[in-house]
C-alpha cells in the first residue's frame, strides 16, 4: 500500500532523492532546496558569452530573493559595476574626441 494513503509524504523521486528523504516533495521550501542543489552541481561553461550571461541571470534571480542588508549589498555591487562601466565609457569618449 502506498505511503501517501496513510498520510505520509511520498518518497522523493529524481536526481536528489537520497538528499530529500523524509521531506515533503510538495513543500515549496523542499522544491527550493532541490533547485539549490541543482545549481550547486551544475557545471556551465563560464568561458562563453552565453555562460557569462547565464551567471548574470543567476545573480539577478538570487538578488531578487534577498531581503534586508543582503539585498542592499547586492544593489550596491550592481551600482558599483555600473559606475565602473560608465566611467570607462566616459574616459573612452573623452580620449576619442580629444585626439
Amino acid at each position: 500500500m502506498p505511503r501517501a494513503e496513510h498520510g505520509e509524504p511520498d518518497e522523493p523521486a529524481g536526481r536528489f532523492a537520497d538528499d530529500l528523504i523524509g521531506l515533503d516533495p510538495h513543500d515549496p521550501e523542499t522544491k527550493e532546496f532541490a533547485a539549490h542543489l541543482d545549481r550547486m552541481e551544475r557545471c556551465d561553461s563560464r568561458a562563453t558569452v552565453e555562460g557569462m550571461l547565464h551567471g548574470v541571470g543567476e545573480f539577478a534571480h538570487s538578488a531578487n530573493r534577498l531581503r534586508g542588508q543582503r539585498r542592499l549589498l547586492a544593489v550596491l555591487v550592481v551600482a558599483l559595476i555600473l559606475f565602473g562601466v560608465g566611467f570607462t565609457v566616459w574616459n573612452v569618449l573623452v580620449y576619442v574626441f580629444a585626439s
